[in-house]
């Protein structure tokens, strides 16, 4: 019989283990480096890991047989967007976001569709099974093969998922798992670290496709070690501004598909809804845009966006003006203001600025920086742009404007929603746009300044 597996404290500097904690490596002296883990003490305690299998042996590379992957339909088309075509067999998803923004109303709407093809268990680790039953019929959802189970033994759970042989295995949440193995309370690092890892396990040695539910911190990252979003294969994230209805899901890191492809949806009363045209819903359609208002077109992965970018400056009254953003990078802005007043004469000095992007959107790649500079000279000088022109380029420290990617992508989602008329990097003009945009190219800041207000 093989022995029971006892805690160990390892140290996260030197990887030292003691039997006992204490403030101070005994190898290293470090503070509070020690965490508690797993120690193997009996030759078959590997072997008692749920799911285990017998490991494989060495190959060359050349001789692995390559198969195509396997997917499975989510029932949701913006969920199976953002993992790149639907859920892979065997693999492992986590799903972060702020308390009450959907997670778990979107999996349960998920695990409804997917229930009437394929066996599914959905654990529940913060709510009974009639909490969940009570949200269901709320959202009108009836699925009578869903299977819940309402436990926090990581054991208990694998021995049930052992039995019930899901090909979908829901964990809401990780930060509520524990392992016996462990003498730590659930959400603790060395729980959250073991259970996950079991549970991966689990995932590939039996083909199941397993969605791990994550709390965040108050900073918006992912509470537990960091080592849980490199265990798993996917990661997502649930983005949005509460006083909006618009839910944002946004790969941040994807083995199957695209990173950055987001989905959107809306929050209604009968749950999450999808939205198939997001720009439509993100940009005004007022044709008397006011100074300071700039369409820029974005890439979320694979999918052209168009927001709309908002600035605006006035004189400040205080000896620091105020720089402030909103879905932006703060220290960006920064940036280019310094550029704007370098290389296009634009004094800002003693000016507050604030820049936003509307409906919540969040927008992190450097494509925005064109409009964000256009919309700062919009309001600075009171003069707006035309309702139908769009931008978008980098520009750089030297005030040029640089290419972006899928330039011509960006250009044609534009033409499909009546825009006309185009400010782009000089680089991104090619043969392959549609001739029916005016397209109007910049190589320097100052020149598409000039382009856009004569």
């Amino acid at each position: 019989m093989a022995s029971k597996n006892k805690p160990v404290f390892t140290c996260t500097s030197c990887g030292a283990q003691s039997p006992k904690w204490a403030g101070q490596c005994p190898e290293c002296q470090a503070w509070n480096a020690l965490i508690e883990t797993v120690g193997t003490t009996g030759t078959g305690a590997a072997h008692r890991y749920a799911g285990y299998a017998a490991p494989e042996p060495v190959r060359r590379l050349e001789t692995v047989e390559l198969h195509g992957v396997d997917r499975m339909s989510s029932g949701i088309v913006e969920l199976d967007r953002v993992l790149g075509g639907g859920l892979v067999v065997g693999s492992v998803i986590l799903l972060g976001g702020d308390p009450g923004i959907g997670k778990s109303t979107l999996l349960l709407q998920g695990l409804a569709e997917i229930s009437q093809h394929v066996a599914t268990l959905y654990v529940t680790g913060e709510e009974s099974a009639q909490q969940i039953a009570l949200r269901a019929k709320r959202l009108g959802v009836n699925s009578p093969d869903l299977k819940l189970l309402a436990e926090t033994c990581l054991e208990t759970i694998i021995a049930a998922a052992n039995k019930e042989q899901p090909q979908v295995l829901v964990i809401d949440s990780i930060q509520t798992l524990y392992t016996n193995n462990l003498q730590s309370a659930p959400g603790s690092v060395a729980q959250v670290r073991e259970t996950a890892a079991q549970l991966v396990r689990f995932a590939k040695h039996t083909a199941t496709a397993a969605i791990l539910v994550g709390h965040v911190t108050k900073e918006g990252l992912l509470a537990g070690p960091r080592v849980l979003e490199h265990m798993v294969d996917t990661v997502l994230y649930f983005e949005g501004d509460r006083s909006s209805s618009f839910r944002l899901v946004r790969s941040f890191k994807n083995r199957f598909g695209a990173v950055n492809e987001i989905g959107v949806f809306a929050m209604t009363d009968r749950g999450l809804q999808e939205v198939t045209n997001p720009s439509a819903m993100f940009v005004s359609r007022d044709r008397v845009k006011s100074p300071g208002s700039v369409t820029l077109v974005t890439q979320e992965g694979t999918r052209p966006l168009l927001v709309e970018v908002q600035a605006l400056v006035d004189k400040s009254p205080l000896a620091n003006p105020r720089r402030l953003t909103v879905g932006l990078n703060s220290s960006r802005l920064a940036m280019l203001l310094a550029i704007l007043h370098r290389h296009a004469d634009c004094v800002l000095y003693d000016r507050d600025v604030f820049v936003s992007v509307v409906g919540g959107v969040r927008v992190i790649e450097p494509a925005a920086d064109l409009a964000i500079c256009l919309a700062v000279v919009s309001s600075l000088r009171n003069q707006a742009l035309p309702w139908d022109t769009v931008v978008f380029g980098e520009v750089g420290l030297s005030g040029e404007v640089r290419p972006v990617q899928r330039g011509v992508d960006r250009v044609r989602e534009a033409l499909k929603l009546g825009f006309s008329r185009a400010i782009i990097p000089d680089a991104n003009t090619t043969r392959h746009l549609p001739d029916a945009m005016t397209v109007i190219s910049a190589h320097r800041i100052g020149e598409a300044i000039e382009q856009a207000f004569g």
